[in-house]
């Protein structure tokens, strides 16, 4: 199982939209949800290319507490199955 934590989801999306922009992120846009999305999607096009069958989540709630726990008050966001014809 793999672990994704994307830590400059912010800068992403700041870069994305603008400066003026910027100003929107946590008030409208969720910089989190949406780098994890566009993330989800290029994961899904590249497992399909090399035959992986996956489940892929975007949750929120876990974090990282060093390099050895994992604090999990777990909402999953979005779900995706991919699976080869």
């Amino acid at each position: 199982m793999l672990i994704i934590e994307v830590t400059n989801a912010r800068d992403v999306v700041r870069q994305r939209i603008g400066r003026l922009g910027s100003r929107l992120i946590g008030k409208v846009v969720d910089a989190e949800a949406q780098v994890e999305k566009a993330l989800m999607q290029e994961l899904e096009s590249a497992f399909r290319e090399i035959g992986i069958e996956a489940r892929i989540y975007s949750v929120d709630g876990p974090k990282m507490l060093g390099r050895s726990h994992l604090e999990i008050p777990l909402q999953v966001r979005e779900e995706r199955q991919i699976k080869q014809p």
